[in-house]
């Protein structure tokens, strides 16, 4: 067999992989190993990110935060063009959903009541009487998906590191304090740490393993663009409602992204959107704004994989020398920065950065059953 032997094998080149790689390549030979002929074919490249701070389970909002800097000031030559764009965010509160708001504004942070007349003037479209309470987050911004992505990517490779693509691993074994993956060519790669950053098929990865699953869900998760006519969107916030039944967000030429924010338990697999949840998009959306919806420009789905407690896996898993990056729903690009950081110090022996260290027993994806100690 054809070996080749580097100091770390990440498995899975979307954003989680593509972070855990570039920082670990830092201080080790790495290689990222991709199953497709792209990376980022799936989660990653059909993700319209936002960095929210009050998004997300509690880790998650740690990482959010920790990952600010990077996103405001990118490492030089990261990439060539600004990573965020301001964007407000709307949450409605309908008649049944107030209290919900009520308790997000009283336990977060940089959110407040928002009055709905100025709300009306931002939005024109808002239909009267469909929102008796609601809320703006206006430190948010949009996120740049792709330069992103790719800034990780070009880290990865600049410090000498490997992107394979179309490397699916077949076999992965561990003898003499090395793990090994096989790959379709027959090429196997071996190193003392391997990293599963496969997304919705980490369980999978592990099993391949021998390694204790966590019990990742992925679910589906739908959207579609629409022109919104004669509404110039592009300085709308993201608005929704606050028990995540629909939201809309402006795209680029001024047209109208809506989803119905479904989650539906699904296989790995590659994504399709379902006619019924477009429609149910649709008309959510058309509940809250007066927008004619004369045809669908584009529509798809993707996968966002939970665990069991929707928090993320970042950690070593009881066999010495796995690792998981997986489990992040639909927080992976916002945390990306920060979770990268994380688990490099995690493979590394190190203490976490003071921002991570409460993220740190939260994350351990020890806690599931099958990764019990």
């Amino acid at each position: 067999m054809d070996t080749h032997s580097v100091e770390a094998i990440v498995i899975g080149a979307g954003m989680a992989g593509a972070t855990a790689a570039a920082h670990l390549s830092a201080s080790r030979r790495v290689a990222l190993l991709e199953a497709e002929e792209v990376a980022g074919f799936h989660a990653t490249g059909r993700s319209a990110a936002i960095w929210i701070r009050n998004y997300g389970s509690p880790d998650a909002r740690i990482l959010t935060a920790a990952s600010r800097a990077f996103f405001d000031t990118p490492p030089p030559g990261f990439a060539a063009a600004p990573l965020t764009r301001r964007r407000d965010v709307v949450h409605l509160a309908p008649p049944g959903q107030v209290a919900h708001l009520e308790a997000m504004i009283a336990e977060g942070s940089d959110i407040r009541p928002l009055p709905l007349s100025a709300l009306h003037a931002m939005v024109p479209p808002l239909r009267p009487g469909y929102a008796v309470l609601a809320a703006i987050e206006t430190d948010c911004f949009d996120l740049d998906v792709a330069a992103i992505h790719q800034g990780f990517l070009r880290q990865l490779r600049e410090r000498g590191g490997t992107l394979a693509l179309r490397h699916r691993a077949g076999r992965i074994w561990k003898t003499a304090g090395l793990w090994h993956a096989e790959v379709a060519s027959g090429a196997v790669f071996a190193a003392p740490v391997l990293v599963d950053a496969a997304g919705a098929w980490g369980d999978e990865v592990a099993a391949l393993a021998g390694v204790g699953i966590i019990g990742l869900q992925p679910k589906r998760r739908t959207a579609c663009i629409i022109d919104p006519g004669a509404h110039d969107c592009t300085e709308w916030p993201l608005l929704g409602d606050v028990d995540h039944n629909w939201y809309v967000r402006p795209e680029a030429r001024r047209k109208l992204m809506i989803s119905p924010a479904d989650e539906t338990d699904s296989l790995p697999l590659d994504a399709q959107p379902e006619e019924m949840d477009v429609a149910i998009a649709i008309d959510r959306m058309q509940q809250a704004l007066d927008i004619p919806v004369a045809r669908i420009e584009h529509k798809w789905a993707g996968l966002r994989s939970f665990t069991p407690d929707r928090g993320l896996a970042v950690g070593e898993a009881r066999e010495a020398g796995f690792f998981w990056m997986v489990g992040q729903g639909g927080y992976g690009i916002q945390t990306a920065p920060a979770a990268g950081r994380l688990l490099a110090a995690l493979v590394n022996g190190m203490a976490p950065d003071a921002d991570l260290a409460a993220a740190v027993p939260l994350c351990d994806p020890r806690r599931f059953g099958g990764q019990a100690t």
